[in-house]
């Protein structure tokens, strides 16, 4: 049998497999999130912000690993919809502070429990050790492999560097 003939080389690959896992994870938060209409990024951005208020753009970028075309696009959504605003950051003309608006807030917070309720069936083929070890060898594989990212990940909470 030759290397490209075997599909049990491609279907036991990591990436295949994290794609794989990364579809189904976002079907079952769209599907637990349906009621509230948030998407896994909406989450995300409404999550970071409720932790960070007033983040500028390219910070709230760095804070969900997204490009900056991306999260533009997430807030220009959330904008729409009335959950958050934009203005001129205080540190940089060039950039915006983007922050929660009420309506953000409270959207944020009626999505925790179909939230929860999607990182439990996600994760509900697993025990409760092997949730904890899936968890370590993601973090363990996405920091060592960080440099080969697109998008940089620097958590919202981390002190700037001068």
């Amino acid at each position: 049998m030759t290397l490209f003939n075997d599909l049990s080389l491609l279907y036991t690959r990591p990436g295949f497999l994290l794609r794989r896992a990364h579809q189904i994870s976002a079907a079952v938060f769209e599907d637990e999130c349906r009621n509230v209409g948030l998407t896994p990024a909406q989450f995300g951005v409404l999550t970071v912000l409720r932790s960070a208020p007033g983040l500028d753009q390219s910070r709230l970028a760095r804070a969900l690993g997204f490009d900056k075309v991306t999260v533009l696009r997430v807030i220009r959504g959330l904008e729409e919809r009335g959950l958050v605003e934009r203005s001129p950051a205080p540190d940089s003309r060039r950039n915006l502070a983007v922050e929660l608006t009420q309506a953000g807030d409270k959207l944020l917070t009626e999505s925790q429990k179909p939230a929860e309720r999607a990182y439990e069936r996600l994760m509900e083929p697993l025990s409760a050790e092997q949730q904890v070890e899936l968890v370590a060898l993601l973090q363990l594989m996405t920091e060592g492999l960080e440099e080969h990212a697109r998008a940089a990940f620097v958590p919202a909470n981390k002190p700037r560097s001068s």
